[in-house]
């Protein structure tokens, strides 16, 4: 079971940007998944926000500018393992990467980091597509955030075990959802939602579902006011490493 995740946000240049992506995904995922240790490695383009997202990013708590934190979140690398201590040893600041990565590796631009150990998960009804411990699902919906004061905190969490978990335990195209805490980074929080496909998500989850977080009545609109997000947060990602591989049904 992979409880730890290194999840390390970038944004590359439009100049070269298949030819980055193509060698990241054949070079230095494979690279991170030989590691000592590390379960998967899995490598995500952010698809942007659905209409409900884009309201939400418009009230929704951003990380104050004298945070000075990277602002990357056009692409997300997720690396998984059993603990957090598991990137501390070696350092996965300080991995031995082969001299010739350094190149391709620079040309990502405002990386920003952050290593979470797993608090909670509940599997979704699609949880048969995905092996224990294997690669997340072809789409997630990823947000990281922390909280202004300890009221609004316990109520968010106590939205999720009263409301947002049992939620997701039965909505179709569901392949589990997992709560964080983060050990190392700005973000506190981070919430990783995984659906067997893009339009699963769109269609069970944003559309009937997330629209109530604009809903200032909604107690879910009343408390994700309280969050303060990094940059991009909450990131609607499909899968570009390890490849989708079609269903036979589809």
């Amino acid at each position: 079971m992979s409880e730890a995740i290194w999840a390390s946000w970038y944004d590359l240049n439009d100049d070269g940007r298949n030819e980055n992506i193509a060698w990241i995904n054949d070079n230095y995922l494979p690279f991170l998944k030989q590691q000592a240790g590390y379960a998967w490695a899995a490598h995500y383009r952010n698809i942007g926000p659905g209409p409900s997202l884009v309201a939400y990013h418009d009230f929704a708590g951003h990380a104050p500018d004298s945070e000075s934190l990277e602002i990357g979140s056009q692409y997300v690398i997720l690396v998984g393992a059993a603990s957090t201590h598991t990137f501390l040893n070696p350092v996965f600041t300080e991995l031995k990467i082969p001299n010739h990565f350094a190149p391709m590796l620079n040309h990502r631009k405002n990386v920003r980091n952050v290593i979470f150990a797993e608090e909670a998960r509940v599997n979704g009804p699609a949880i048969s597509t995905r092996a224990p411990g294997s690669t997340p699902a072809p789409a997630i919906q990823f947000g990281t955030y922390r909280i202004r004061t300890f009221e609004e905190e316990l109520s968010l969490n106590m939205w999720y075990a009263h409301e947002r978990f049992p939620l997701m335990s039965r909505m179709p195209g569901s392949v589990l959802t997992r709560k964080f805490v983060s050990m190392l980074g700005w973000a506190k929080h981070g919430i990783l939602y995984e659906f067997e496909s893009l339009e699963a998500r769109t269609n069970q989850f944003e559309e009937p579902h997330e629209s109530r977080i604009v809903d200032p009545k909604a107690w879910v609109g009343k408390v994700v006011r309280s969050t303060l997000h990094t940059p991009g947060s909450p990131v609607v990602g499909e899968r570009i490493w390890p490849p989708i591989v079609p269903s036979n049904n589809s």
